[in-house]
């Protein structure tokens, strides 16, 4: 063995990698509590964890106190059972979704090691690692992280079981296939088994391989499938008749045939963030499906089901009537097997990556320089009271871009003597990167969390008061507060539980002014705009605090508590 080989089998070693991974967790980990969580997803989901550990019914998700059907309950479960250990807070918060998605990095790797190569595992995990709409994502307290992570798993399992050598083992990992299709089902839906679903059919229509559905366990997995999920569908549609119809009719069929949730966009939609999303590695896509298209006629090929993975998911949102950034987070693990296993083989057959890696690392040092001369952007949508803030997050970005450019320089001096270390520099890079930048971003959702306003009011609110939001859903403050609010007019996405509760809320603004009147120890929420129309209506408020977005108000007859 050469000594270049022999540095580049030294990165195997379980100590080597038991470190990398633990310095890898504590960066992950440790920046999730540098932020405070914004709008709308982060304070949704956070609230309706914190008001499901307050009430104690673990059945019915409710958002304000009102019901709340539009997904299911696991993320739910797992950040109030994280409150209830460790206390309601930002990283608490966010904690599913990083272990999630850390936990996805560490499978993807095994996952490689086991079905290609340990090296293919392990530049897999990297690839993953340095992508930055995983990273960025990881760090996010959204759903779309916690169900990629259980579609992954399903994928990594049954390609784990199509591989195994052993019927146990097939079993076993399949049965494993079966339960995280549950659970990813569980975390937002019959988009779980229906993904994997879809991209099977493709993927035996395409590799013309039948065979493979005598190897599912169809039976028991269905029955697995069942066990994990039914009892939660069982107990919240006794509880709640009017479920089944919102959930899977409202919330499945008519988002994707339909406008009525106004998340359209053109059919290319998902082209640019794939392009950001997976940047680092994007020269390496055309490649590693070339590869795996000339292995489609295998018995059983690996690489051409993770292309069927990608290029099914990527179709089916492309053509839905809805569309978020997040939908197509499931697809960047299957893309780093198959670059991290294309990378194995370059490096197998050539001893290097050669002059298209050296590029590739230099034009982002070039790429990083040019950002230079657009960090004047940065800041040109900021409001006048943001502009500070946008200046503060300049830094940020400043140190984002040296810390690109620095590791993509050192990658290109390694390419010549260590092509492993050179690929692990470049991914730290891009790691780096993206959560340097991600962190920064607290300079500008300070103010759209609405914390400093919190903080000024917060202590001076009884307990048991009234408090009105309105025309406005703000989802952050009421996790702040530690308070529900009744809505006034605007129900914004609260329709249907208002609508199953509406003896909860304010249809009108009329009424809420009849009602402001007597209630005299009540608080409200509103825009500024909308507390200077209430000014000239005469109707009776004080002002105790505000931010540039909101301002609270309460009735000028309330008495504060006693200190």
């Amino acid at each position: 063995m050469q000594f270049g080989q022999s540095r580049q089998s030294a990165a195997f070693n379980p100590a080597t990698l038991l470190i990398l991974v633990l310095i890898y967790g504590l960066l992950w980990f440790g920046t999730l509590n540098f932020r405070h969580l914004i709008p709308s997803d982060e304070g949704r989901y956070a609230e309706i964890a914190r008001e499901m550990l307050v009430t104690g019914d673990w059945v019915t998700p409710r958002y304000n106190g009102y019901k709340y059907f539009e997904k299911p309950p696991l993320q739910i479960w797992a950040t109030a059972a994280a409150f209830n250990l460790f206390g309601i807070g930002d990283w608490q918060a966010r904690l599913w979704t990083a272990l999630t998605g850390f936990l996805t990095i560490l499978f993807v790797g095994f996952t490689g090691a086991r079905i290609f190569s340990p090296r293919a595992g392990y530049l897999a995990a990297l690839v993953l690692a340095s992508s930055p709409m995983w990273v960025i994502s990881g760090h996010v307290n959204s759903l779309d992280m916690g169900l990629s992570a259980f579609l992954v798993a399903a994928l990594c399992s049954l390609l784990l079981a199509q591989t195994s050598a052993h019927q146990h083992a097939r079993r076993n990992w399949m049965w494993a296939c079966w339960a995280f299709m549950a659970l990813a089902t569980l975390s937002k839906g019959v988009i779980g088994v229906a993904i994997p679903g879809m991209v099977f059919v493709f993927y035996s229509v395409t590799a013309w391989d039948w065979k493979i559905w005598e190897r599912l366990h169809i039976v028991s997995g269905t029955l697995l499938f069942l066990v994990i999920t039914a009892p939660w569908f069982v107990l919240i549609a006794q509880r709640n008749p009017e479920f089944l119809e919102f959930f899977f009719i409202h919330e499945h069929l008519q988002r994707f045939t339909q406008t009525a949730h106004s998340r359209t966009g053109p059919i290319y939609y998902f082209l640019p963030l794939l392009l950001l999303g997976f940047l680092p590695w994007i020269a390496q896509i055309p490649g590693s499906i070339k590869q795996a298209w000339q292995e489609r006629n295998r018995e059983f090929s690996s690489a051409w089901l993770l292309t069927c993975w990608f290029v099914v998911i990527l179709g089916f949102f492309s053509i839905s009537q809805s569309k978020l950034p997040g939908y197509i987070i499931p697809i960047f693990p299957a893309l780093a097997l198959l670059v991290g296993n294309s990378l194995d083989r370059r490096l197998e057959l050539n001893k290097g990556l050669g002059l298209p890696w050296q590029v590739q690392t230099l034009c982002f040092v070039v790429l990083g320089g040019v950002g230079f001369f657009f960090l004047g952007e940065v800041g040109r949508q900021a409001r006048p009271d943001e502009v500070e803030s946008y200046a503060q997050y300049t830094y940020w970005v400043i140190a984002a871009l040296i810390t690109l450019m620095s590791f993509s320089l050192l990658a290109f001096a390694q390419s010549k003597r260590n092509s492993l270390a050179s690929i692990s520099s470049f991914a730290s890079g891009f790691f780096l990167c993206a959560l340097i930048a991600g962190t920064g971003h607290e300079t500008l959702g300070r103010a759209v969390s609405g914390i400093d306003l919190v903080k000024q009011v917060k202590a001076g609110i009884p307990e048991n008061t009234n408090f009105y939001s309105v025309r406005i859903l703000d989802h952050t403050v009421p996790f702040y507060l530690g308070k529900t609010m009744i809505m006034v007019e605007f129900s914004d996405e609260l329709t249907f539980g208002v609508q199953q509760q509406p003896d909860l809320w304010m249809p009108t603004l009329a009424s809420f002014i009849e009602r402001w009147k007597e209630d005299v120890t009540a608080y409200a929420l509103m825009v500024p705009e909308q507390y200077t129309e209430l000014q000239k209506l005469n109707v009776p408020m004080q002002e105790v605090g505000r931010d540039s977005r909101r301002v609270i108000v309460k009735h000028p007859e309330a008495v504060n508590p006693a200190p």
